[in-house]
Formats: C-alpha cells, sequence, structure tokens
C-alpha cells in the first residue's frame, strides 16, 4: 500500500518513513530541500503546483500530513500560516483536483491547540484556547481541514509530547539527554514539579498506522498515552543511565506562573477508534536517546 509522508525528513517523518517501511509499505515523502532519496520528492506545500506534481507521481492510498512550522520568529509570524493553513488546504485541494482519494488522510495537528485549560486531562470535547501562533494555525487548520470531511476519511490527530532519537535539541527531553551526553555538572530548568507526557516516537507511529487502517473518518483525536512522567523521574533515569547525578538548578525566566502540576491527554476517544497501548516506557525512550542520538 502507497503511503506518502509530507515532511518526511522531519522528526516525525523520519521515524515514521522507518517504521511503514518495515511493515512493507510502499513509502514516499514530499522535503523541501534537495531530495537524497529516490522516493523522496521536493515539494513546497506552500506552492500548488509542486504538490499537484507530487500527487500525480504518487497517487497515494494514504496520506499522512506531518509537514510544518513549529516554530517562526516575530517579523514572519505570517509564515506559520502561510505553511500550516494554506499548504495544508492545498494538499487536500490537490486531491480532488487531481481525482485521486485516498483511503484515509490524517492531519497532524497539536495539543497546543487546548492552550491553557486550568485542568489536568485535556479532551477532544474542549473549547480550543491555542496562546501563541503556532496553536493558533493549528487550530485554522484543523477548521480548514473539516471543510473537507465530505470529500475523504480523514482524522485531526493532536499529538500530545513526544520525543525520541534525533528530536530537535530545542525540545527538553533532548536537551536534558545532551547535557548528560556532554558529561555537563548541572542544568537549569524551570519548574521541576511538574508531569508531562514523554511519549516514545515509535508509539506514535504505531498510534497512526493503527489510526490509517481504521474505520475512523471526520475525527479529531488526542494522539497521546493518559501517562504523566515526573520530570524530576526523567533526571533519576538519566542519573542512572549516565552513572552521575546532574546538579539542577531553578531558572526563573523558565518558569510559568500558574503552571498545571500534572498535565496528560485522555485516550477515552482514541481507544474507542483503535486498540493501542504503548511499548515503550520513559527508561525505553531514555535508553535509546542517551545512547543513540541519531536515527
Amino acid at each position: 500500500m502507497r503511503v506518502l509522508i509530507t515532511g518526511i525528513n522531519g522528526f516525525t517523518g523520519i521515524h515514521l518513513e522507518r517504521y511503514l517501511t518495515e511493515k512493507g509499505y510502499d513509502v514516499y515523502g514530499t522535503v523541501i530541500s534537495e531530495p537524497q532519496k529516490s522516493k523522496h520528492l521536493q515539494c513546497d506545500i506552500t506552492k500548488r503546483d509542486d504538490i499537484d506534481l507530487v500527487m500525480r507521481e504518487v497517487v497515494p492510498e494514504f496520506v499522512i500530513h506531518t509537514a510544518g512550522l513549529a516554530h517562526v520568529t516575530a517579523n514572519h509570524a505570517s509564515l506559520i500560516y502561510d505553511v500550516n493553513v494554506i499548504g495544508s488546504e492545498n494538499l487536500l485541494q490537490s486531491l480532488i483536483d487531481n481525482d485521486i482519494k485516498p483511503k484515509k488522510v490524517i492531519m497532524a495537528s497539536s495539543a497546543t491547540v487546548y492552550g491553557n485549560q486550568g485542568i489536568e486531562v485535556l479532551d477532544e470535547s474542549m473549547i480550543p484556547r491555542p496562546v501563541n501562533h503556532y496553536g493558533c494555525s493549528k487550530l485554522a487548520m484543523e477548521h480548514m481541514s473539516a471543510n473537507f470531511f465530505d470529500d475523504f476519511d480523514i482524522v485531526l490527530a493532536r499529538p500530545f509530547n513526544y520525543t525520541g532519537a534525533g528530536q530537535d535539541i530545542g525540545f527538553l527531553i533532548p536537551k536534558i539527554v545532551s547535557h548528560y551526553q556532554e558529561a555537563k555538572k548541572e542544568i537549569e530548568l524551570g519548574n521541576l514539579h511538574v508531569a508531562r507526557e514523554f511519549n516514545d516516537v515509535r508509539d506514535i507511529c504505531r498510534i497512526y498506522e493503527k489510526l490509517m487502517l481504521s474505520d475512523a473518518r471526520s475525527e479529531t483525536v488526542n494522539i497521546c498515552t493518559g501517562v504523566a512522567i515526573p520530570l524530576l523521574q526523567v533526571i533519576d533515569v538519566m542519573n542512572e543511565l549516565s552513572g552521575y547525578e546532574m546538579d539542577v538548578t531553578i531558572n526563573p525566566a523558565f518558569v510559568r506562573a500558574n503552571e498545571i502540576h500534572t498535565l496528560k491527554g485522555s485516550t477515552k476517544h482514541l481507544k474507542e477508534l483503535i486498540d493501542v497501548e504503548p511499548q515503550y516506557t520513559i527508561t525505553d525512550t531514555l535508553k535509546e536517546k542517551f545512547l543513540q542520538s541519531e536515527v
């Protein structure tokens, strides 16, 4: 079965390509730069001509749309909407205009659309309250994609935090792991007494595949495990893996006002759609990431 992954050379795309290829899928993907693999196709999703060429060449049976921007400077805020919203619309409209009807289209949104709800467990029935351009652009993408529910079997996926080998050091877990890899003596963090989902990207790939093959359509669903890991547990595991204790200090600049102690997603709706349980513990994830920084 032929799968198209947009943004295939991003963190999620790399792991998805490996996972689905090993499962026997015929995997293609879009990249913004010069392709390094025969099944990678150069494509700027903000340009309809680019995405049309890809669709006509691949004719995918499944689409997993992971391409997007997570960070922009204040002077270029409009770019995140061009890519995350207009680019996503280009993809869906291209499928229609080229008379291609995949069995499933998964649009990767984000749990950041929830914003600050003031409660510990977030579920899909809540009214989104995004607090930054990334969250706002993903929510706009969801609303725009819903206009295509009558045309395709679409799943709007809201992933919570996940990590693994190869993730950018700008994220919390890679930052912590890199300090241990470099044998640094201390690290500055924010509020230490919080618990968050730190899921393994390999579990996320399994969830995406199961949703891809499921009967789900016109659905918005959390991609989560509902397991919140205390940040101090992450430090304890890394101390054990590295063989020494890191000195952890609190930087007030990293501490958020009125921060929720525990924050995680509800798995109720996800488990109504698919049968899935996480296969990797936080120790498994950190061990792989500590020993292998690249994929």
